[in-house]
């Protein structure tokens, strides 16, 4: 049996106003170092035996603040692109287009110039296989909240809408057993789950 542990980085600058990132390489506010550093423990006691990131610099910085400034850098791990809407409020962009933004929520809408669902969810899915590969028994993947509930959606068939935003410096677990893909652990940080995390 392999684990799959999946860390959300901490909060950027723009998750702290609510502003899309997509791709942008925002860097982590002092909060979000914090909780980084507050996971650590929690992810030491775990001992992956390989570690991979994005390569966008939230998700490095967690990484190293986590024990691992070695990681191996990986695109297939980045947020997903949400093009035109790279760096606008979720809150224009919700009293603009309510519909479009939960659409983009619900995996069934994608801005102009944006990734759509079923790419990033390939994506992200390919990367893991390619990830897990590498790990003898717990494979720890630093990323983004699009790309957990991409994965829970491929591996476990939870589509977007039935998943809330991913905390930030949050931990979810998979063990993959004969027989398939087991959720064991979602959304859980030292300090409590976050339900309203920002996208």
């Amino acid at each position: 049996m392999k684990r799959i542990i999946l860390v959300r980085h901490g909060e950027s600058e723009w998750n702290s106003v609510r502003r899309l990132q997509g791709q942008a390489d925002i860097a982590l506010s002092a909060r979000g170092e914090a909780q980084a550093i507050a996971l650590r423990g929690t992810i030491e006691t775990m001992r992956p035996d390989h570690v991979v990131t994005s390569d966008l610099l939230r998700a490095r910085h967690t990484a190293a603040l986590l024990g691992y400034p070695h990681a191996a850098l990986s695109p297939a791990f980045r947020e997903i692109e949400v093009g035109d809407w790279t760096g606008r409020a979720i809150a224009d962009l919700l009293a603009e287009d309510q519909d479009a933004y939960l659409g983009w929520r619900a995996g069934t809408f994608a801005p102009a110039g944006g990734e759509s669902w079923h790419e990033f969810r390939e994506r992200v899915t390919n990367g893991l296989a390619e990830a897990i590969g590498a790990a003898r028994e717990k494979l720890l993947v630093v990323c983004h909240g699009g790309v957990i509930r991409a994965l829970l959606d491929s591996l476990l068939d939870l589509p977007p809408r039935r998943i809330i935003p991913v905390g930030p410096a949050s931990v979810t677990v998979l063990a993959d057993k004969t027989g398939g893909i087991r959720l064991e652990t979602f959304n859980f940080s030292p300090g409590g789950p976050v339900f309203d995390a920002p996208d």
